[in-house]
């Protein structure tokens, strides 16, 4: 699998304007185009090969975010120990709440170097069509250490879904 991620937003509220997101398979590519109002978001996907299906979908709720968004809105808060942080996140074809808790501050080593960092769990309910939570049929939970300075890294990600735990972890970082 090969991605990439656009987002845009309001530099001021950190509400997202839009998103494209282009993920290619080996056997097929499919782009989600999102486009955010005050009331929702409007989502266009298209897949190919084939007849190269299109299709709009709206989603009505008041301040949603994007991924892009929502990682703004987060990285700009305190994140003080034991902050809960709850938004609603659109990432591509379903809302879903994210409930964001520091847990801790702590020193960490990635390959990319010791940092300061802030633990924060992640947690996903999906938000149904009539607007009931359900789980997330593949993610269970999730740990995230980002870096404590001004520039808020992501350092290491830990994951539990449906295959076991996952990770990644950041190798170099550049400011140029």
């Amino acid at each position: 699998m090969d991605t990439s991620y656009r987002g845009s937003a309001d530099a001021e509220t950190l509400r997202p304007i839009e998103s494209k997101q282009t993920e290619i398979y080996r056997k097929k590519k499919l782009i989600t185009e999102l486009a955010f109002t005050n009331t929702g978001v409007a989502r266009t996907r298209t897949e190919s090969p084939g007849a190269g299906k299109t299709s709009t979908v709206p989603f009505s709720f008041p301040g949603l975010f994007d991924l892009h968004g929502a990682l703004l809105y987060l990285r700009s808060q305190s994140l003080s120990d034991h902050s809960v942080y709850r938004i609603v996140v659109y990432p591509a074809t379903s809302a879903y709440l994210t409930t964001v808790t520091v847990l801790a501050h702590e020193h960490i080593s990635v390959r990319a170097g010791s940092y300061n960092a802030i633990k924060v769990d992640l947690q996903l309910k999906r938000v149904g069509k009539k607007m009931e939570l359900e789980p997330h049929k593949k993610f269970r939970r999730a740990t995230i250490w980002i870096s404590d300075d001004e520039n808020r890294i992501p350092l290491r990600i830990e994951a539990q879904i449906f295959v076991g735990t996952v990770f990644a972890e950041l190798q170099s970082v550049r400011f140029d």
